[in-house]
């Protein structure tokens, strides 16, 4: 956690409680029911934890991991208590969590593995995929990154609009064109510009039509593909924005997206409105993606860099101290 405790304070711990809070209430009470009035863990007590973790958006086959993992600690140490049970469940829970590779593991103030570093940023319509990249790119340049904006959901009337009101919240630059414009020219230019500025994060937005056009995923391939005749290791990565509220719909996004390009990163954004938080544990087991980001929030500094230890103690900690 290294990167992640020079940046996460108090401030970033409460808007982690407080994003987390509907969730909390709605799985972590049905946990506590579970076990109330329990000496030990038996049958009644696993189907009754079995059926939290579904209702929760866990998702089944995360659901049975957990299940078996703990009957198995449960047979074997025979007199497990539920407090015991408790604590069992958070390490089960953060084991689950991937950890991001080291050398692409960032909070905004850490160094970046290489300058500029370009996100190409994917995920469909309707998922916070601009907002974040607002966020991500007030947040950096917040911890005194340059920062530049690349318009290539041109697709779309509203995107390379929104794109350019963020830009101007965040005070950064964006490079754009006009509606129906290439979408891998713009990409270019920006990666080109971001030589020529020595831009030290370049944030790319894509087309965010639904994920079965299959055109739509043949043009994020051009778009690496063009990007790399600037910078051959470019993207550095590929992250995708999922919605949190959206339950295990966010999960069939996320198959479709991983199928058709090399997603290295996840954002997951609208916690703050949904008891549905436990998708997070669902494709962080499926994908084995690390989730780099959740959004708590509507504030700019609500967009937080992940952290499963945090992720979990703000879980389990119900009423928020």
């Amino acid at each position: 956690m290294g990167f992640f405790n020079k940046l996460f304070g108090k401030k970033e711990k409460e808007s982690l409680d407080q994003g987390l809070q509907k969730t909390k209430e709605g799985f972590f009470a049905k946990v506590s029911r579970a076990i109330a009035g329990k000496t030990t863990v038996d049958e009644e007590v696993l189907d009754n934890l079995e059926e939290a973790l579904v209702s929760a958006d866990v998702g089944i086959d995360t659901t049975v991991k957990i299940i078996e993992r703990i009957e198995k600690r449960v047979s074997r140490d025979k007199y497990m208590n539920t407090s015991e049970l408790n604590k069992l469940l958070q390490e089960e829970i953060e084991g689950m969590l991937v950890d991001a590779p080291h050398s692409n593991s960032y909070a905004f103030d850490s160094d970046l593995p290489v300058k500029p570093y370009v996100i190409l940023v994917v995920g469909v319509n309707g998922v916070g995929k601009t907002t974040t990249i607002g966020k991500l790119a007030h947040n950096f340049k917040s911890a005194g990154k340059s920062v530049l904006l690349g318009a290539a959901d041109t697709f779309r009337a509203a995107a390379v609009d929104q794109l350019t009101i963020w830009s101007e919240r965040a005070g950064v630059p964006i490079v754009k064109q006009d509606m129906g414009s290439d979408p891998a020219s713009v990409a270019f230019d920006t990666v080109q510009s971001a030589l020529a500025r020595k831009s030290d994060v370049v944030l790319i937005d894509t087309a965010g039509r639904l994920h079965n056009k299959t055109h739509l995923m043949e043009e994020l391939t051009k778009i690496r593909r063009v990007v790399q005749k600037v910078i051959p290791d470019a993207p550095h990565e590929v992250l995708l924005v999922l919605d949190g509220s959206t339950g295990q719909n966010a999960l069939e996004q996320a198959k479709h997206f991983t199928a058709a390009t090399d997603v290295t990163a996840i954002a997951i954004t609208k916690l703050d409105g949904t008891a549905k938080g436990g998708v997070v544990l669902a494709i962080a087991n499926q994908f084995k993606i690390p989730v780099k980001f959740i959004g708590v929030g509507e504030k700019m500094e609500d967009l937080l860099v992940f952290d499963k230890h945090e992720f979990v103690d703000s879980l389990f900690n119900l009423n928020g101290q």
